[in-house]
Formats: structure tokens, sequence, C-alpha cells
């Protein structure tokens, strides 16, 4: 247990920002405790530091001929190589595309999908809306189910694979769930669409800072053909995300915009486009963050992802096993804390008749604890969740039309990253407690227009912080 804990303090030394002290309404300042890290991770120092070593090299990449633009395109073009051999992909048939998110590159791989009049695609309930509104606006599509506990239902797959035997073009899913951490079978789902004849695209975004994975040799039936995932995502927030893609793919059709950096030639009646990846990568690259993702993949090595999964199991069944001892906390998903092998650590619920929005702001306000609350850019799935009438879910639209956000339904969600500890679990839980136990210090007011609730007589003052 000992090792455990020097390689979890080690950890949390490669962290930026990992014990920061911020302002609370008592004046005191607090430790923060960072339980938001489902939407975004801190830097690794490391990631950092590669940064700040390279920038005085940094110059324009590809077709540059000073010195510094030639290291410039070697870094860059050396990031796609680690990234293809994090994540076993063959070089000479895979190729990384980049761009700004995972959002940003699931719509290019929308956009770039040729599909048929009777073609379709397949996306789940329990999509986040990047993974959902760029089909649902470019393609046929078609939703597979959930069940009752937000289970991806592979019968309801089954089934309809078979039903449009042959007109499925793409099958596209989350690695795992930002609302309730499950892992969907993304292998098993991989080998039931190609033996339909379907290709597959995996949401990794909320999956790679978490469990190793592998695209797979093309010849394999479990072979991911497009892989998506963020920097921001893994302890490099420097607007970098990857889409490691079918070479073969991306070569067909036009790329989805156009621009320098994308052609070949080009004259005044016609242009012809490059190879991929730089077919897909339409104007000034972001070096920096290319850097970035990739010297964040090779900590993770460094680190070993074995040690960061049962470290982040431990964390997941620690917490589920103490906030279910809290009367009235609703735990949406499973709450098993001895069925951690199937999920991650993101642990989303409600207190009692207590507004979502209430009970993050005190914890920011009291405790400086930053979690997060609303439906976490998965709308249909949490409200199915919420188990929310379609009744209730007029009137809930109604209000918004009117700017009325003051009972938007909702949750509140703490997801952990690889240097969170049992210790920030125990002062979470109680903090919980205390608000349940209606031991608050500030008296807190709801701003209608945003939903979002505020002490009274204090805001923060951001002056001696950070300010340009």
């Amino acid at each position: 247990m000992s090792v455990q804990l020097s390689e979890i303090q080690r950890i949390r030394e490669m962290i930026v920002g990992c014990e920061q002290k911020v302002p609370t309404l008592s004046g005191e300042m607090k430790n923060y405790i960072n339980f938001d890290n489902a939407a975004s991770t801190p830097s690794l120092k490391l990631v950092l530091d590669a940064i700040n070593q390279f920038m005085p090299w940094y110059s324009s990449i590809h077709r540059g001929a000073g010195f510094k633009s030639q290291l410039s395109t070697m870094i860059y073009d050396t990031t796609r190589e680690i990234v293809l051999e994090y994540y076993n992909a063959d070089p000479e048939l895979h190729t990384v595309v980049y761009g700004k998110n995972t959002t940003e590159l699931i719509n290019k791989v929308a956009r770039r999908l040729i599909t048929r009049e009777d073609e379709l695609v397949f996306t789940t309930r329990m999509e986040h809306h990047s993974n959902d509104l760029p089909w649902r606006y470019n393609h046929k599509m078609e939703f597979i189910e959930v069940d009752e506990q937000g289970l991806l239902d592979l019968n309801d797959l089954e089934n309809k694979l078979k039903s449009y035997s042959g007109r499925v073009k793409l099958v596209s899913l989350t690695g795992a769930s930002n609302v309730t951490g499950y892992l969907n079978p993304i292998y098993k789902v991989a080998e039931m669409a190609h033996h339909y004849g379907a290709m597959v695209l995996v949401d990794a975004a909320q999956l790679v800072p978490h469990r190793p994975l592998d695209v797979k040799n093309q010849n394999d039936p479990q072979h991911i053909d497009f892989l998506v995932f963020s920097g921001h995502k893994i302890y490099a927030p420097f607007g970098q995300g990857a889409l490691i893609a079918d070479i073969e793919f991306l070569n067909q059709g036009m790329p989805d915009q156009v621009g320098g950096g994308v052609i070949e030639i080009v004259d005044n009646d016609y242009a012809r486009w490059t190879v991929p990846p730089e077919k897909d990568e339409a104007g000034t690259p972001n070096v920096v963050g290319a850097l970035a993702l990739a010297k964040a993949l090779q900590a993770f090595q460094q680190i070993s992802m074995d040690f960061i999964v049962e470290h982040e199991k431990q964390l997941t069944r620690y917490a589920l096993k103490k906030m279910k001892q809290i009367d009235g906390l609703t735990i949406y998903g499973s709450d098993d804390e001895n069925d951690v092998e199937n999920r991650l650590g993101v642990i989303t619920f409600n207190l009692d008749s207590f507004h979502h929005g209430l009970v993050t702001s005190i914890l920011t306000y009291e405790y400086a604890i930053g979690v997060r609350n609303g439906c976490f850019c998965a709308h249909p799935y949490l409200k199915r969740l919420l188990k929310i009438t379609p009744e209730e879910n007029k009137a809930f639209e109604e209000r918004l039309l009117q700017g009325d956000r003051s009972n938007i339904p909702g949750a509140i969600r703490m997801s952990f990253g690889m240097y969170n500890t049992e210790e920030e679990i125990d002062q979470f839980v109680d903090a919980l407690q205390n608000i349940k136990n209606n031991c608050i210090s500030g008296v807190y007011e709801q701003n209608k227009m945003t939903g979002e609730f505020h002490p009274q007589n204090f805001r923060f003052n951001f002056n001696g912080f950070f300010t340009f």
C-alpha cells in the first residue's frame, strides 16, 4: 500500500496546479479538489515542459526552408508516429488526422462519409451530442436503444443490423459514457458491425485516459475503423484532437474543408487534392497541440496504464460505497461498488430535493470542490435516466424558450483523474452530508436566466490570480 501511495503522490507532483489553493466563502484559501475530469483534465508538467522547450524552435511547417521550419515539421510528423504506435495502428494502412477536438473530428468523418440514398448510420441513445448531432444532420440515422440502467442494448443492435442488412454504413458509439461511466463492448460491437458490412467509429474521448486501446489490424473482425479523442481529456489541454482512420477511406472524395495545405496544385479552373492526412488538415496546423497530445501518450506509458486503471477502479469502488451511505442520494446507472470492471470513475447523482445547481455551488463556494451539473451534453440520455416524462420535458422546454432556466432537469457529476485520492473523496462525501443536513454557511440565490446559484453579497474576486 505504501508503494501505491508513493506512486499516487508521484503522479500528483506531475500535474500542473494539483495543490493549488483557491478562495472560499469563508475567506479561507483551500486546496482545490478537481472532480470534473470528464469535462477536461489539467495539464501534465511533462507536457508543459515539452512545449516550453520546443517554443524557441517553433516555426511554420511543411514547405518552410529554414532550419526551424524543418525541425518543426519533423516534430509534427513524429507526433503522428507516436499516436499510431500507441494504438497499435499500422502506418501503412492508418494515418492520424488532427483537429481541434473530438467534436470537430466526428463532424469531419460525418461530412466525409459517403452514403447512398438507402444507407444509414447507427448511433446510440447514450451518446454525447458530439456523436449524435453530426450524424443527424448529415445522414439518415437510427438509434440503438439502452436499457433502464442506461446500458447499451446489444440485442437491439443486432436486430437492427439484421433488419437493415447491407444498408448500414457505419456504427458510431462512445467507448465510455460521460454520464454513467459505462464501458461499451467496442470490440464486440465492431465484430457485429463488420459481419453485416458496416464500419465502426469509437468516440474515445472519455475512454483514452482511463483504459488501454488497440485499433487492431484491418483483417481483424474487431478492427476499429475510426478512433477519435481529444488532448484536453488526456492532460494535454492545448487545442488538439486526433482521428485515427484508414487511409483508404480518406483517399476517397474531397476534403470537408478546403484551403491551404490540402492541395497538390491549383489553377483557375481546377484543384488537385493532396494525399492523407494533409488532405484533411486545411490551414496552418496546431504543431504545439500535436506535440502536447503525443507527449501525454508517452507519459501514460511512463506512469503505466495498468496502475492508472487499478487506482481509478479503487477510487470508484471507494466513492460508491461511501456515497451510498448518504440518505436521499440517488446514483444514476450502476451504484454497485463491486462492479467496477465495466465502468469508469464517472458518478452522476442527485441529492434529495436539492437543486443540482445549488449543490454544485455550495461545493464550489464553501469546500473548493469542482464538479459539474446539468445534462453533460447528453440531454436525451440523462433525461431518460431521470425518467422525465414527455409532458415534463415539454414544460421545461417552454420555460427555457421564455428565458427561464431555473428548473431545467439535470444532475451532479463527479469524475476522477489518475491523480485523485481517497482523502479527497472523504472531503467530498463529508461536504455532501453537511449539505444534506442543511449545514450550509451561505444564503444562495438563483439567477433564473442562467440557472446558476451564487451566495448573496459575495462574488469571487479574480484579481491577483490571473489577469492579462
